[in-house]
C-alpha cells in the first residue's frame, strides 16, 4: 500500500483503520487484528475514550514501532497553549507510546477561538520530536488560512467528513491548493443506503468487489485517505483490498453525483468537549 508524503520523512498510509466508537476489548482486538492484516494507519482521538484500548491493540500486534502510523486528536476542552501540551502528553501516555505520528485539532470551535493557541503548541510538540506531523480536522478554508497566516505553518492534514453523499469538492480543492492532504472520516457514510445505491452496486458487480470496496476506492482515486471503522476481520480485510482495481471516470462521476449533504457537525458551529 502506497502513501503520501506529509512532511520531512513522514509518509501517511493511503488507507487506515478508524476506531470510533469502539471501546475496551473490542477496540484492542480490532486494532491488533487490523495491524496483523496489513493496516499501518490507526486513527483515534481523546474524545473517543479508547486511547488506552487502542494502545493495547498496537502493542499486542507486535510490530516494530516505526511500521505503525498512529493518529490522535485534541479534544475541545483542551484548547489553549499549555492545555494542548498537557493533553498531548496524557494522550501519549494512554497510548503507551514514546511519540505520535500525527496530532490533529479535532474541531476548530470558533466560538471558543483558541485554536491558533493550540496550533502553536502543536508546532512546539513537533519541534520537540514528540510528534512527527501535525494537522487539523473539520477546518474550513478560512480557518486553515488563519492558522497559516498567524503562524506560517501549514497543517499536514485536514481530516473531514467525506463520502459520496458529501463529496466536499470545494474543501478538497482548498486543501490541495494549500498543500494539505485530505483524510476522510465516515468514508462509508452513516447510512447503509449508500452501499445499496444502484451506481455503487453496479460498479461493484462490474469489478467483482463489494459496494464498500467501490466507495473506498472512490476515496483513494480522489487522493483522499479513508479511515473506515470495522471490528470484523472479514470486513477489515475487504476494506484494505481496494488497490487492485480502478474505477473509470464515468463511475467516479456517478458516485460523486450522489451528493445529499452533511451528516455530521458543521465546523462553523459544532462544539466538541
Amino acid at each position: 500500500m502506497d502513501g503520501y508524503p506529509i512532511g520531512a520523512g513522514v509518509e501517511l498510509p493511503a488507507l487506515g483503520l478508524g476506531t470510533y466508537p469502539m471501546r475496551d476489548e473490542q477496540a484492542t482486538t480490532a486494532v491488533a487484528g487490523a495491524l496483523r492484516l496489513g493496516y499501518r494507519l490507526v486513527d483515534t482521538a481523546a474524545s473517543y475514550g479508547n486511547e488506552e484500548a487502542v494502545g493495547r491493540g498496537i502493542a499486542a500486534a507486535g510490530l516494530p514501532r516505526a511500521e505503525v502510523f498512529v493518529t490522535t486528536k485534541l479534544r475541545g476542552a483542551d484548547h489553549g497553549y499549555q492545555e494542548t501540551l498537557a493533553a498531548f502528553e496524557a494522550s501519549r501516555l494512554r497510548l503507551g507510546l514514546d511519540y505520535l505520528d500525527l496530532y490533529l485539532i479535532h474541531w476548530p470551535l470558533p466560538r471558543i477561538d483558541r485554536y491558533v493557541e493550540s496550533w502553536r503548541a502543536m508546532i512546539t510538540l513537533r519541534g520537540d520530536g514528540l510528534v512527527r506531523a501535525i494537522g487539523v480536522s473539520n477546518f474550513t478554508p478560512a480557518q486553515l488560512d488563519r492558522l497559516i497566516d498567524e503562524t506560517g505553518e501549514v497543517p499536514a492534514v485536514n481530516q473531514i467528513e467525506l463520502h459520496p453523499y458529501f463529496p466536499q469538492e470545494p474543501l478538497r480543492t482548498a486543501n490541495a491548493a494549500r498543500g494539505i492532504r485530505t483524510e476522510s472520516w465516515s468514508p462509508l457514510a452513516r447510512s447503509s443506503d449508500l452501499l445499496r445505491e444502484p451506481v455503487v452496486a453496479s460498479a461493484a458487480s462490474r469489478h467483482g468487489v463489494t459496494p464498500a470496496q467501490v466507495v473506498l476506492r472512490w476515496h483513494v482515486q480522489l487522493g483522499a485517505v479513508p479511515i473506515p471503522k470495522s471490528a470484523s476481520p472479514q470486513r477489515q480485510a475487504e476494506n484494505l483490498d481496494v488497490f487492485s482495481f480502478e474505477l473509470d471516470q464515468q463511475e467516479m462521476a456517478a458516485i460523486s453525483g450522489l451528493e445529499r449533504g452533511r451528516q455530521g457537525g458543521d465546523p462553523e458551529v459544532h462544539e466538541e468537549f
